[in-house]
């Protein structure tokens, strides 16, 4: 958002057309503050929903034009904690003032009592663009039809529209996908060889030119890039309770809780892991070692109880001695035939 801000300039007048169910509420935050700062004329345009996060952001529209059918929804923030009571209590603190400097966003749009719209956000506030225009949320509802809304998994929310439920649940909407899916993407691209040429890109076709009518419909939208607590608890979920998190679950814990691997990347760890934990005949045994080093040596082993020391290595004092004690032997031999 800042890169595409910085390149219109910051005079630019600019539209910005929202449709997404949610996302960080950090980064929602500081969409927010990018927008507000900007000089020129901020119109933001409702094309689907505006919720959670995506609630914020349009609050910094110097217009919020909410489209026929669109939504909006305001609640509390929400997140995941691993830890003891005091680390609970710590996050609870921290959501409480996130939860506090969102209702004092809201409060300076609507020009309503912050510590009421507080209470709404606990309850899961739900607006059409009539409602949102009346609260102060908004400042026009347009006739232009609303689009399909973004693809999110609208199960999560406490008191979401049935239809958004229904919707969600017929398309298989699953944050848990989702998350697979954006892992997947993000993975590395695999190396080119030395020799092997770089594809050519494809060549974008031509834009045809449009009418005002057919540039007043937006263009379909990508589902939401960021993913909520839902998408945390879903990794969390998949790293814990897979065979290799039960086999091993304090490294398991250790993977989802204290560091930012994908659930692909923690599986993988708890895989590599599991091959290289000792297994019961890789025990250190002495005797077999000792024995091992003896014979690899050539020494022989005295045979127990005789009191046989192992015969040394031949020495060439050793081997000449051999030859003249062989010499004098056969000598004496030639002799006594004689």
């Amino acid at each position: 958002m800042i890169d595409a801000l910085a390149e219109l300039g910051r005079d630019t007048d600019i539209t910005v057309r929202i449709n997404s169910a949610g996302g960080y509420t950090d980064d929602g935050i500081a969409i927010y503050n990018a927008l507000t700062a900007h000089k020129g004329l901020v119109s933001v345009v409702v094309d689907g929903i505006a919720a959670s996060a995506a609630s914020v952001i349009a609050m910094a529209g110097d217009t919020i034009t909410m489209r026929a059918g669109a939504l909006m929804m305001i609640h509390d923030p929400a997140g995941l904690t691993w830890g003891d009571a005091a680390a609970h209590e710590k996050s609870r603190a921290t959501l409480d003032k996130l939860a506090d400097l969102m209702a004092g966003i809201y409060a300076d749009r609507t020009g309503g009592d912050a510590a009421a719209i507080r209470a709404d956000m606990r309850e899961e506030v739900w607006m059409t663009g009539e409602e949102a225009v009346a609260a102060g949320y908004a400042t026009h509802a347009s006739e232009g039809k609303a689009r399909a809304v973004a693809a999110f998994d609208y199960r999560i929310y406490a008191h979401a529209p049935e239809k958004l439920v229904a919707l969600a649940k017929r398309e298989n909407w699953s944050l848990t996908a989702a998350a697979a899916r954006k892992a997947a993407s993000a993975a590395p691209p695999k190396a080119q060889g030395k020799d092997s040429p770089m594809a050519e890109p494809t060549p974008a076709a031509p834009t045809p030119a449009t009418t005002p009518q057919a540039a007043a419909q937006p263009t379909p939208a990508p589902a939401p890039h960021a993913l909520d607590e839902a998408a945390i608890l879903a990794r969390v979920e998949t790293i814990t309770e897979s065979a290799e998190g039960k086999a091993n679950p304090a490294l398991a814990k250790h993977l989802a809780f204290k560091t930012k691997m994908t659930a692909d990347e923690a599986l993988a760890t708890l895989k590599a892991s599991a091959m290289d934990a000792p297994k019961p005949d890789d025990a250190p045994n002495p005797a077999q070692y000792q024995a091992d080093r003896s014979a690899a040596q050539q020494v022989a082993k005295p045979v127990a109880g005789s009191g046989a020391k192992p015969k040394g290595r031949p020495t060439a004092a050793s081997i000449y001695a051999a030859r003249r004690t062989a010499t004098t032997a056969a000598r004496d031999a030639a002799n006594q035939e004689a």
